[in-house]
């Protein structure tokens, strides 16, 4: 049975390292919220360590420029892991092949172009039509104001026939940017796999983004690690098969289900909101404060 918790704070002391999400719990796509900016920074003033742990389909650089433009101070965490990193080493690997349709906004330029130092010189990632494509690598809709999966039901199914694998950068199915909700990469790899596909995912809850923060930051095997997020699907299952615990933040993806007050969400309501899911998260909050 999850505890609601009035603050980080309240639970802090028993972890060493935070794994923390950034959209729904430290901003909402617009603008950071200031008591989880105050809560990560007393976090690591006593000690521990941050990392922001996203789905974002780009290169941690990109994300720190977006936290730094929301003006999320620099000493509220460490050090920056996307799902953009692990998805770009296995592109750049040749998981989905090297001649690839993308599926891409102008924003994640940076996935295809910003090759990391590892892979300098290995054979490069050619961007074709979908009829020349090896494989399919999805940053996100082409534009994610205005369309849906099901925009690229043709296309895909062409792809499917063709046995095309999909190499998904993001696997958030729907981000709420403001007032607006979007749709995310996630979206459309799960729809190819209901039209018979394959998608290959590299971000929450899948090993890959948790391995990468724990090398990324020199983590040994006892680490006391919390998680923090707002997505069921993404941190808090993820949480659940690495093994560590997580605080779920009521008041992001689903902050309609829980009573009128977000910061204060309605225990029954989410005890039975939980149980429909599976999801079993050690703590929740209404905001990351």
């Amino acid at each position: 049975m999850t505890q609601i918790i009035n603050s980080l704070a309240d639970v802090s002391a028993d972890y060493d390292v935070l794994f923390c999400d950034l959209w729904g719990c430290l901003h909402n796509g617009v603008v950071a919220y200031p008591a989880a900016i105050a809560a990560l920074r007393a976090f690591r003033a006593k000690g521990g360590r941050v990392v922001l742990l996203t789905n974002a389909p780009r290169p941690w650089k990109y994300v720190e420029a977006q936290v730094e433009r929301m003006k999320v101070p620099r000493d509220a965490w460490d050090i920056i892991v996307s799902s953009g990193d692990a998805a770009q080493d296995a592109m750049f690997a040749g998981a989905v092949g090297h001649k690839v349709w993308a599926i891409a906004m102008d924003k994640d330029e940076g996935f295809f172009t910003d090759i990391p130092p590892e892979w300098q010189g290995a054979e490069p990632i050619l961007r074709v039509p979908l009829e020349e494509a090896e494989g399919i690598v999805c940053t996100g809709l082409f534009d994610d104001t205005t369309e849906t999966p099901e925009d690229y039901r043709a296309r895909l199914m062409l792809a499917e026939q063709r046995g095309l694998k999909l190499l998904c950068a993001n696997p958030d199915v729907i981000v709420d940017m403001g007032e607006s909700r979007l749709y995310c990469a996630g979206a459309l790899a799960e729809f190819y796999e209901q039209l018979g596909g394959t998608s290959l995912y590299f971000g929450k809850p899948h090993p890959p983004i948790y391995d990468l923060a724990r090398r990324k930051l020199g983590l040994d095997a006892d680490a006391r690690i919390l998680a923090i997020g707002d997505g069921i699907a993404t941190d808090i299952l993820g949480a659940a098969g690495e093994g560590i615990d997580a605080v779920f933040v009521t008041g992001g993806l689903a902050f309609d289900q829980f009573g009128d007050d977000i910061e204060n969400p309605h225990h029954p309501s989410l005890l039975d909101w939980l149980n429909a899911r599976g999801a079993g998260p050690r703590y929740s909050i209404g905001r990351l404060r």
